[in-house]
């Protein structure tokens, strides 16, 4: 190889390593780009978080929001939703733990449940005084949830999905499983929702919310290409957590929502 030849190599080289070092770099800006833009809780999540006699809230080493109430039987996990500010669905948790269920809200990396499906590993070990316990999420929240269940279904009595279903096949497990959606939801996929229910157990319980919409089982404001919502999202998430409630209540039997 001749001198010249050497260094037309070297700058080749040069070339290629600049366009990979250019390629990551621009990667590393779009991934700090889109998980910088999310849904911010609102003011009614710190509210929601504030103890009083009955409800005691608490923040875990991890990040985890604990939702104590009086003398509790049954757990709950929650995985919260994609690109949403985890503390939204404080609402939820609390209106869960005011019938008695203690709740833990769950912390992802940067606010995507997809990028920690472990983070219920080991919590139900760490209370041993809880009878029952059951696993949910909202959206792809509840996608990841059913993710878990799938493996770890011998731990839960349910799994609870709000406008979410599980592409991993639990219709063999003993799950109890509770499926609410909104009927004015625009975000969730429909077909594949539908197409989707069949990795579900048969006597799954699907209850729609009418006027309830994609947003409004947490407290983030509208959500881009959601439905317009003729209930308000406290409307939505006091149905939901009764429904919740009439899950717990059942312990596994089959029940009929009102």
């Amino acid at each position: 190889m001749t001198r010249q030849q050497a260094v037309v190599r070297k700058k080749r080289i040069y070339a290629v390593v600049a366009v990979i070092l250019a390629i990551i770099l621009l990667c590393g800006i779009s991934c700090a780009v889109y998980v910088s833009d999310y849904y911010h809780a609102e003011e009614a999540a710190v509210q929601a978080m504030a103890s009083d006699g009955h409800i005691t809230v608490s923040e875990a080493e991890d990040g985890n929001l604990l939702f104590l109430p009086d003398n509790p039987q049954s757990g709950l996990i929650f995985y919260p939703g994609g690109k949403v500010e985890y503390t939204a669905y404080a609402p939820l948790m609390r209106a869960c733990a005011q019938r008695g269920i203690f709740c833990v809200l769950l912390k992802m990396p940067w606010n995507l449940a997809v990028l920690d499906v472990n983070a219920a590993d080991g919590i139900t070990q760490q209370y041993p005084d809880i009878d029952a316990w059951y696993l949910g999420g909202h959206s792809l929240g509840g996608a990841m949830a059913a993710n878990y269940a799938a493996s770890h279904s011998g731990e839960f009595d349910g799994l609870i999905l709000l406008a979410a279903y599980s592409t991993k096949d639990l219709s063999g497990s003993d799950l109890t499983v509770l499926s609410v959606c909104g009927s004015e939801d625009h975000v969730l996929n429909a077909k594949k929702y539908a197409v989707n229910q069949s990795n579900l157990p048969a006597d799954t319980i699907e209850v729609v919310i009418e006027g309830g919409c994609h947003a409004g089982f947490g407290t983030y404001g509208p959500q881009s290409g959601d439905g317009t919502p003729s209930i308000s999202s406290q409307e939505q998430i006091d149905r939901t957590a009764e429904e919740i409630w009439n899950m717990v209540q059942s312990r596994g039997q089959h029940f009929i929502s009102k």
